[in-house]
């Protein structure tokens, strides 16, 4: 018999399709899983933003996976309250995040610094120099911001606050 931490470990081996090197799992974006008899399984999952292209992607490699593995009903039922934050990350995904070449949040959903017109202090995730400057408020994604290093004169993406 299946459990939810089965169910949870096939899961968090889905890449997310627009960041390959964190899986869905520790994006945040599934929520629960219940598990009705043997065979019949059902995904709650919220999308990171209000009309992310990625989110059917996701949908069908949670159905594919969990059909691969012996499940005959898959239903996702897609929530969005409460609604996604970058909270959700898990600290190894920002770890990955950064490693990979990518900034990760480095505040809380609470930080309202662009309310203020305070300058954001991104930390470079290649030469970890906070003596960084914003370039475009959207980066190669809608949920990432493009910031340059004035030291190593990178460029590189920073996961915003959501």
């Amino acid at each position: 018999m299946q459990t939810k931490e089965n169910i949870f470990s096939l899961l968090s081996e889905i890449p997310d399709p627009e960041i390959p090197v964190i899986s869905i799992v520790e994006l945040g974006v599934i929520r629960d899983v219940k598990i009705f008899g043997d065979k019949t399984i059902e995904v709650v999952i919220t999308p990171t933003y209000s009309g992310c292209p990625a989110m059917k992607q996701m949908e069908d490699d949670v159905r594919k996976k969990l059909l691969e593995n012996g499940f005959d009903a898959v239903k996702i039922n897609m929530v969005y309250h409460p609604a996604w934050t970058t909270d959700w990350l898990s600290e190894e995904a920002k770890l990955k995040l950064q490693k990979y070449g990518i900034a990760p949040p480095e505040e809380s959903t609470s930080d309202k610094s662009f309310l203020t017109g305070k300058t954001k202090q991104v930390t470079c995730p290649r030469c970890k120099s906070k003596n960084t400057v914003m370039v475009s408020q959207f980066g190669s994604t809608a949920c990432k911001a493009l910031y340059k290093c004035n030291d190593c004169l990178e460029a590189f993406d920073y996961f915003k606050c959501i």
